[in-house]
């Protein structure tokens, strides 16, 4: 995980609500207990009390994936993560099972 991954998750574990956290190209801002993180200004994910919601702001890179997949090794479950196949997005679940990955998916 890079160093500014680890800087974000800490944000998304600290923070008070209305406060945020910003670095280079990474920005992670709460409101009403949800931590909404934006690459490059587009949003690409919130993380809330018992959920995580997947997106991939319009740019499926390998940065946004690696943000992603950074959360999700944090806040997640054991297992999840977002992957690339056939130049397709997917994401697998802790079963083992993927599926397709689409922009506003929620991981309970």
């Amino acid at each position: 995980m890079r160093k500014i991954e680890r800087q974000m998750n800490t944000a998304i574990a600290t923070l008070e609500d209305g406060q945020q956290w910003k670095n280079a190209n990474t920005m992670v801002a709460t409101h009403n207990g949800v931590c909404h993180v934006f690459l490059h200004g587009n949003k690409i994910a919130e993380v809330g009390e018992g959920f995580i919601v997947l997106m991939d702001g319009g740019w499926q890179s390998t940065t946004t994936k690696s943000r992603l997949n950074a959360i999700l090794a944090e806040n997640g479950l054991p297992g999840e993560c977002v992957f690339q196949k056939n130049f397709e997005w997917n994401v697998r679940l802790t079963d083992g099972t993927t599926i397709p990955f689409f922009s506003g998916m929620r991981l309970n």
